[in-house]
This record gives structure tokens, C-alpha cells and sequence, in this order.
């Protein structure tokens, strides 16, 4: 539901405002078509026939069916992973051999669709707090995130695949199930039961998380990752397919690279796309030791300096971001393609300028290696880059930025001895700088694997410092986990499933504790300075995200308080001009569908408490009702229909009933055998009511809406005046589904087929039973109820049964919050 009132963030693009706007106006503008995703379910008749016809083995078919799908998402997943993961070592390889041979690196990049750039992640959050964001979960974007991500992590920008990973596995989760799809139009099986905000949310749930899987071999994480990062709405079965998909992406992805990369089939050695090999002291060496209690309080004192570094990342990357909104999106497409140019231009100079005249020239015969298991001596040797050296050398700066970025990790997670002080200083401030200008860059992007980079770079610097200052006998190895894990703490602010995933990630579980440690104090030090980067950008998109409680102070104010009591209602029975002038002149998504209690009207003007109590929470919504009404008439006369032109002079003398049109409104209620009193269908609001109709209550009989509303318009689900309402024809439920998740707009009906005095029996369409809230309802249990459930709009009815106001998710929301309270605290 959505207002264009100026405290909508949501519909900034219909107001007009001529003054100079900030960048989150920018981008509420640029994301002016958000919506949010109902979690609940619609108990219409088309849903409830299904039920009916649902025994015990179909259900079990349906969970057998959904099982089925959630395999099906974990193997693509871990197929697309496989796909990026041999594309990217391809090109790689290809363009490391161009550079020994010329030196010289070149890429270009272009991103045919926006949504697709940067690593998904804010994104994706967003859709499963119950946002939808337009085409985030599109084919057409899962094709330029899959092929752009090769190109940009194999071209030399400083960015992971991490990210787009955990986005494409979302696509996957949400287009899969559906059994059709919108780009080939040809794919549509009858299979209607998953195309529904709740079933998808929960699929693009198992997707996102078998991305992490895949990405980082990790299926506990990306479970944990899925809970704590994005999902606002859990449940002990969809923990289960959850797991589940995160396994099957897992070990498809694990079976594929050992099959392909050391022909042993069948054989599980490559769990995920970044591994960080295996931690061990070298064998026969008693003194070593992979952590000790006295390393603990160095780890502590890492994550604060972890945590302010992070700070900083943000900082900078959020005034970068505000810059780009502000003089780059405005601008044609291929301004975005000349930045992105300009990034890998810049980076390609820094990087060779940086390895011929910063790095060092090291004996080859320097370096050693902790682990001879999975990081043996060759192995490492492979990756060494002489760049300029003499014979028996090499270039330790090199070794570094012309490498992979696994293998960059693994040579700061299990080499000893290989870099120099100043050439890790050097490349840390580097790789912080570059990396931070390259996120929020129009590519496809991750921020996983560049933070881990300039972590461990980090930590291999304190390891340093502490063995030639203090000389302490430690593992580098450790402070290099460590110093990754405290600087990607402090910049993306994740504790459980981080944590978890980089356990899984060494396979090492006594680094359980330093880890957890280290990233609880990151986040408590990062958070003292602004939010974590994924927040940051969710909150410069102008999306409403929800929190997952409201603060102790909030429940100062009640649900009357935030409300909004501007109501655009229905009545059971509409005629067609009233629901195209409604349609065509409001932005709402949902509507109320009310009768007029004409019962309660003497009571009301006597005074009784629970009713005149009503008045202050209707007094808005009364007073603007003649406003709307001349809004509708405009409307109106735009019509093809001269028959509807002239309504609006039809109506300007309506009013009370005679008796002679009560028996007629009684005939016409008794024609239609409909168990909702109706006024005249095509009544509505005048200037002219008395006191008494302007305060008459509205029971309050269900929510309908938008789409369904225009979708029975489309479908001409309609009867005629002098006809019963059983005569209207009856959707299905695979009708009334059948153009999720696009459903057409009253724009794109053509109203001149529709004849406008038709009548429209809403009630079988509407959901009657919606979650409601009292008007004196406090807001820890407004908020636990919205995010809980999963809602969309909450009506607030009062002790008798009327409707008072709504909210939405746009009045729970923090900035919206504070701002009601201290209007609050100014009338107290």
C-alpha cells in the first residue's frame, strides 16, 4: 500500500518536487516500484476449493514434488558454480599467459540489466525480508550474473564470485519451481501450487543458501547465512530443505571439480569454490601449536582493529555510492561502462606499477610451507612470479597481485617467510582502496574474497611483527584466518553463519572459538561507527527493511498512532466504472472491503464510547473521502464510455435513501442472495451526506487486491444488474495465478470492451480472514505480528468489528517510527 504523500519512500517517483535531492531520494525514485511480498496466504474460494479437494496423498505428493525441487535447485546451483569455477580458471590462465608474454591486460565489461550489478546480497536480503525488488529474480538477470561474474573476476578487478553465487542461486530457487517461465512462453506446465510469495520466498531461501554452499563448501553456513541474513520468516521444515539443498549444491559442485580437476570420480576433494586448505604444524614439530591462550587476547585486540577498518571500508564505499547516484546513474548507460573502464584501467596500471617498482626480489629458496598435506612445497612453488627477477628469485608483490585470489590466499594462509613487511603494508592498502572503489562499480561483484584478502594481509603483518619485535613463536597461518575473519567482520557485520562458514572453510574445528571471538568484537567495534556494507546499501536504495524487533521506547505508541487512516475501501458488489476509477486513481495495493453498518448509527451519535472513540481515528479518512471522490470523477471523465462520463453529474445529487429506494436496495440484496449488505453499487462518498452518513461505520469483511482486482477486470468476471451474482463467472485457482509473479496493470486493460454499469461480486476473491490488530495495540506486538507472519498490510479494527486504518510495512519501518515519536513526545 502505497501513498503519494512525501512520507512514502515508496512512491517518491510520482510526487514532483523541483528542489535538489539527496541521494536516497535519488534512488527511492530509481526503486519507486517496490512492493512487498505477503508471506500470508489468501483464503479466497479459487484456495479454498483447492483444499477441499486435498486428501492426505496428494499432500504428500505436493512435499514429495516440493523435496523433488529443492534437489533440483542444490544440483543447478552446484552446476553454475562448476560452470563459473571453469570459465573463470580458463580465462585466467589465458590472460596470465598474455601478460608474461606482453604484459599487457585489457577487459571490458557491460551489463545489460542494472539489477545485476554488485554482488546480490543487499538485494537478495531485501526479497526475503519481504521486499520485491523489480527483476531481481529474473532469468534475464541470472544470464548476466553468471556470464558478467567470469569476466570481472577473471579480467584483474578486485572482486569475488562469492556474491554473485549466492544471487544466481537465488534466481535459481525462485524460477525453477515455477513451472513456467515468462521469457520462453513456451514452458508452462499446469502446475500452479508454488507461484506464491510464500512458496517462492522460501525456494529463493534454499537457493541463496546453497549459494554460500557452493561457494565457500560450506552447507551448515549457508544455512545459517540463509536464517541470519536473509530470511525473516523460519520454520523447522523449511530448516530441513534448506540443509538439504545447501548439501545437494555441496557435493554436486565437490563431485564435478574432483572429477574433472583430478579424474578421480566419485572421489570428494574440492568441497567449494574457495577453499582455504588445510592447517596443520609440520610432522615431528612438538613445538608448534595452530593457537594458544595467550594468541587469544592478540585475536581480541585484531577484531577492534578489524572492526575500525571495516568501519572505514563502509564509510568510504557509502560516500562513493552516494557520489555515483548523485552524478553517474542520472547519466546515460554507458557512462556506468566508461567507470568500470576507468576501475580495471586503473587497477591494471596500479598493479604493475605496483609488483616492478614496490616488489622485493626474494631467494626462491625462502619460502616454506606449514602444511605439506594439502599446500605442499610444489604446489606453492606453482604459483611463485619471478616478474622481472633474476633467476632463482621472484617478486613477492608479484607473487601476490598475479595470482588467482585463492591461490593469493593460500600463499598468506600456509606459506612462512614469502612476504616482506612493507610488501604486505603496501598491498593491503592497496587492496583496501581498489577494492572499495571497485563495489558498487555496474559489474557483477562479491566482497567476500577482497576482504578476506586484505584481512589475511593483515594478519600475516601482525604475524610478522610479533615473531621480529616480540619474537614469539606463533603460526602465521592462524593470524592470517584470523586478521581475514576480523576485517570481513567489520565490514559486512556477520557473526553465526560467518562464523560457521569458516570453519567448514579450514575444516578445522578448533578454530571455533578465535573465530567467533574475533568476529563478535569486530561487530561490536564496526557497529559503534555506522551499519555493515550490505545494510548500507540496502538502506541507500530506499528499500524498508524491517529489523528483527523494534526498540524497548517504541512501545510508547500504539497501532493508532502509525496507522494509516486514509482508506481507499470496495464494496462487496462494485460496479465496473467504481473499481477502473478506483484502480486508475490511487496507487494502493490492497483494498478494504467494508459495508456500511447503518446499525450502529444512532449508538454512534449518542456517543457510546467504544464508537465516538472511533471518530478520532476517522476523522481523516472522513473528511478526505469528498476529495476523493472529485479525484474519482476526474478519472471518470477520461473514460471511453460516455455512459461513464456522465456519472460523475448523475451522483453530484445523491442523497439519504427514500424509502421508496430502500425497498429497491432490499430487492436487489435479496436478488443477489450475497450474506454481505451492500448500499447502491454504484454509490459512493458525496460533499453532500449529512453528519450521520460522513461518521457511518464500516464493518470490515476482508482485504482484496490490486492484482486481483484487475485481473477479474481483465477477465471480465462481471455480472449484469438485473441478474443474480451466481450468475458471475467463477475463477479457478490455476486462473488466478496463472500470471504470477506480472500481473497485468489496469493501464494495460482496454476499457473500452468493458461495459461499465456491469457489477463485480468481489467476495469470492478477497481473503476474509486477514490478520488484524486493535487500534490500542502496542508496537513490539504490531511489529512481532508483520514480521512474524510475513504480512503485507495489517487493517486495524476496532471492539466492533470497523475498520479504523492499516498499516504496511512503510509505518514500521525505523525512520517512520522515530518520527512518531516525537510527534508523540511534542503532544505530550
Amino acid at each position: 500500500k502505497m501513498a503519494c504523500c512525501g512520507n512514502c519512500f515508496c512512491c517518491q517517483c510520482c510526487c514532483r518536487e523541483r528542489e535538489t535531492r539527496t541521494p536516497e531520494e535519488l534512488l527511492q525514485r530509481l526503486f519507486g516500484l517496490l512492493q512487498s511480498l505477503d508471506y500470508d496466504r489468501c483464503i479466497s474460494e479459487p484456495y479454498v476449493e483447492v483444499l477441499e479437494g486435498m486428501d492426505n496423498k496428494k499432500a504428500k505428493k505436493y512435499e514429495a514434488v516440493r523435496w523433488i525441487m529443492v534437489f533440483a535447485i542444490g544440483m543447478t546451483v552446484g552446476l553454475v558454480g562448476l560452470f563459473v569455477d571453469f570459465f573463470v580458471r580458463l580465462f585466467t590462465n589465458i590472460k596470465f599467459t598474455l601478460v608474461g608474454d606482453s604484459h599487457v591486460v585489457m577487459l571490458t565489461c557491460y551489463v545489460f540489466q542494472p539489477v545485476a550489478a554488485g554482488s546480490g546480497i543487499p538485494e537478495i536480503k531485501s526479497y526475503l525480508n519481504g521486499v520485491k525488488i523489480p527483476g531481481i529474480v529474473r532469468l534475464r538477470t541470472f544470464v548476466c550474473k553468471a556470464a558478467g561474474v567470469l569476466f570481472s573476476v577473471a579480467g584483474g578487478l578486485f572482486v569475488g564470485k562469492e556474491g554473485p553465487m549466492i544471487h544466481s542461486g537465488a534466481i535459481v530457487g525462485a524460477g525453477l519451481p515455477q513451472f513456467q517461465s515468462i521469457t520462453f512462453k513456451r514452458i508452462n506446465f499446469d502446475f500452479p501450487y508454488f507461484r506464491s510469495d510464500r512458496d517462492k520466498r522460501d525456494f529463493v531461501s534454499a537457493g541463496a543458501a546453497a549459494g554460500v554452499a557452493a561457494a565457500f563448501g560450506a552447507p551448515i553456513g549457508g544455512t545459517l547465512f540463509s536464517l541470519e541474513e536473509g530470511s525473516s520468516f523460519w520454520n523447522q521444515a523449511l530448516t530441513w530443505k534448506v540443509l538439504f539443498c545447501s548439501m545437494s549444491a555441496t557435493f554436486t559442485l565437490n563431485f564435478f571439480r574432483s572429477g574433472i580437476n583430478f579424474n578421480k570420480w566419485g572421489s570428494f576433494q574440492l568441497p567449494g569454490l574457495l577453499n582455504f586448505g588445510e592447517f596443520k604444524c609440520s610432522n615431528g614439530d612438538k613445538n608448534c601449536h595452530l593457537w594458544t591462550a595467550v594468541d587469544l587476547a592478540f585475536f581480541v585486540l585484531m577484531g577492534v582493529v578489524g572492526g575500525v577498518l571495516g568501519a572505514l571500508f563502509n564509510c568510504i564505499n557509502r560516500s562513493l555510492a552516494k557520489y555515483r547516484i548523485r552524478h553517474i546513474h542520472p547519466k546515460a548507460k554507458f557512462i556506468r561502462v566508461l567507470e568500470s573502464l576507468l576501475v580495471t584501467m586503473v587497477t591494471t596500471v596500479v598493479i604493475f606499477a605496483a609488483s616492478m617498482l614496490l616488489g622485493e626480489c626474494r631467494d626462491l629458496s625462502s619460502p616454506t610451507t606449514h602444511n605439506t598435506t594439502l599446500a605442499s612445497t610444489d604446489d606453492i612453488n606453482s604459483t611463485i612470479r619471478s616478474f622481472f627477477c633474476p633467476n632463482k628469485t621472484y617478486n613477492d608483490m608479484a607473487t601476490l597481485f598475479f595470482n588467482p585470489q585463492e591461490a593469493a590466499i593460500h600463499q598468506l594462509f600456509h606459506q612462512d617467510g614469502t612476504f616482506s613487511p612493507v610488501t604486505l603494508s603496501v598491498f593491503f592498502l592497496l587492496y583496501f582502496l581498489l577494492s572499495c572503489w571497485t563495489y558498487g562499480v555496474s559489474v557483477p561483484s562479491g566482497l567476500f574474497v577482497p576482504s578476506l584478502l586484505c584481512g589475511a594481509a593483515f594478519g600475516r603483518l601482525v604475524a610478522n611483527i610479533l615473531k621480529v619485535k616480540l619474537g614469539m613463536d606463533l603460526y602465521s597461518g592462524t593470524f592470517a584466518l584470523i586478521g581475514a575473519a576480523a576485517f570481513l567482520g567489520g565490514v559486512v557485520r556477520m557473526t553465526i553463519s560467518l562464523t560457521v562458514i569458516l570453519i567448514e572453510s579450514t575444516n578445522e574445528i578448533t578454530y571455533g572459538l578465535p573465530i567467533m571471538v574475533t568476529l563478535m568484537v569486530a561487530k561490536w567495534t564496526g557497529d559503534i561507527f555506522n551499519k555493515g556494507i550490505y545494510d548500507i546499501h540496502v538502506e541507500l536504495k530506499g528499500v524498508p527493511l524491517l529489523d528483527w524487533e523494534t526498540e524497548v521506547e517504541m512501545d510508547k505508541l500504539t497501532a493508532s498512532d502509525i496507522m494509516e487512516p486514509n482508506l481507499t475501501y470496495v464494496y462487496p458488489h462494485t460496479r465496473v466504472q467504481s473499481l477502473v476509477s478506483i484502480l486508475r486513481t490511487t496507487v494502493y495495493h490492497a483494498f478494504p472491503v467494508v459495508t456500511e453498518n447503518r446499525k450502529n448509527e444512532q449508538d454512534f451519535m449518542k456517543g457510546n464510547i467504544l464508537i465516538s472513540n472511533n471518530i478520532r481515528f476517522k476523522k481523516s479518512s472522513v473528511v478526505s473521502r469528498a476529495g476523493e471522490q472529485r479525484r474519482r470523477c476526474q478519472s471518470m471523465k477520461s473514460y471511453p464510455s460516455s455512459e461513464l462520463r456522465n456519472v460523475c453529474d448523475e451522483q453530484s445529487t445523491v442523497v439519504e435513501p427514500s424509502e421508496e429506494g430502500e425497498d429497491l436496495l432490499q430487492q436487489m440484496l435479496e436478488r443477489r442472495h450475497a450474506p454481505y449488505p451492500n448500499l447502491y453499487p454504484d454509490q459512493s462518498p458525496s460533499e453532500e451526506w449529512t453528519m450521520e452518513e460522513r461518521f457511518r461505520p464500516l464493518t470490515f469483511h476482508g482485504l482484496i487486491l490490486r492484482s486481483q482486482l484487475v485481473n477479474l477486470l481483465i477477465r471480465g468476471v462481471c455480472y449484469a444488474e438485473n441478474q443474480s451474482s451466481a450468475t458471475q463467472p467463477r475463477l479457478s485457482y490455476a486462473e488466478t495465478t496463472e500470471d504470477y509473479p506480472r500481473f497485468p496493470d489496469i493501464h494495460d486493460l482496454d476499457l473500452a470492451l468493458l461495459n461499465p454499469r456491469m457489477i463485480v461480486d468481489v467476495t469470492p476473491y478477497m481473503n476474509p480472514c486477514p490478520y488484524t490488530v486493535s487500534p490500542n495495540t502496542r508496537i513490539s506486538q504490531v511489529f512481532n505480528l508483520f514480521r512474524t507472519m510475513g504480512l503485507r498490510h495489517l487493517p486495524v479494527v476496532n471492539a466492533i468489528g470497523e475498520i479504523v486504518g492499516i498499516i504496511t510495512r512503510h509505518n514500521l519501518t525505523h525512520e517512520f517510527l522515530e518520527a512518531k515519536l516525537r510527534q508523540h513526545y511534542v503532544t505530550i
